[in-house]
């Protein structure tokens, strides 16, 4: 047998027997949101690719973040002792046990929403840090990129988190990603997007392997380097 016959069979023992956990954030409070959709379609997809596969989701609608402040930092009030334990801590465990985040974030006029970035200023590099993410866009018409480029620019520095080259935007989202078919029926523009999101959740599944084995590598040194420059 080859030196490829040994590392094909490694490769898919890994994929398809190992777990992975993913944790979705879906960062708008309208009722019944349309990233709040498009997350359940991904939950589904993550599932669809390995049943042992662990797929939790953060929603604001279900749980609001107070805007992030220094007392948070040093001694705090009882309220938000309660917020902690309430809001925060729930949203913190299960951003430890990911292995790899998607962050939907919808388009509110050209920008991403405050309370997306507020959420970024709670997260610590012992949460996500050097974690894979996939960025998702999301737009009721033809727009949606903004707040990828928004969230690339400013929301990693501090926490390490790590996106992917991948990103979907997803646009006049109403009309796409409304059911889990892909056949003769499916419309030209609802099958783009749903094979690109099966092609971006694949290679962030690869990036999450791959980034496992860097955390466990023994160079990460947030102690001394606690923040990115």
């Amino acid at each position: 047998m080859t030196l490829w016959g040994p590392l094909l069979y490694k490769r898919y023992f890994i994929v398809f027997w190992i777990k992975m956990h993913y944790t979705i954030i879906v960062w708008s409070h309208r009722a019944d949101a349309q990233s709040a959709k498009v997350a359940t379609y991904i939950q589904t997809q993550l599932t669809k690719m390995n049943k042992k596969n662990i797929v939790t989701i953060i929603s604001l609608q279900d749980n609001p973040l107070p805007l992030r402040s220094d007392c948070m930092r040093s001694k705090e009030p009882q309220d938000e002792y309660q917020m902690r334990a309430h809001v925060w801590d729930p949203m913190a465990q299960k951003l430890q046990q990911a292995e790899a985040i998607i962050i939907i974030a919808p388009e509110w006029s050209g920008m991403a929403p405050a309370w997306l970035k507020n959420f970024f200023l709670y997260c610590n590099t012992e949460l996500i840090g050097n974690k894979a993410a996939l960025l998702v866009g999301v737009s009721s018409w033809v727009w949606g990129a903004y707040p990828i480029a928004e969230l690339r620019m400013s929301s990693y520095k501090n926490n390490h988190l790590c996106y992917i080259p991948q990103h979907i935007i997803v646009r006049s989202v109403t009309e796409v990603l409304n059911d889990d078919t892909l056949d003769e029926t499916t419309t030209s523009r609802d099958s783009t997007i749903k094979k690109r999101m099966h092609y971006s959740l694949q290679v962030l599944e690869q990036y999450a392997l791959a980034l496992n084995a860097v955390r466990a590598s023994g160079v990460i040194d947030i102690q001394t380097y606690p923040y990115g420059m």
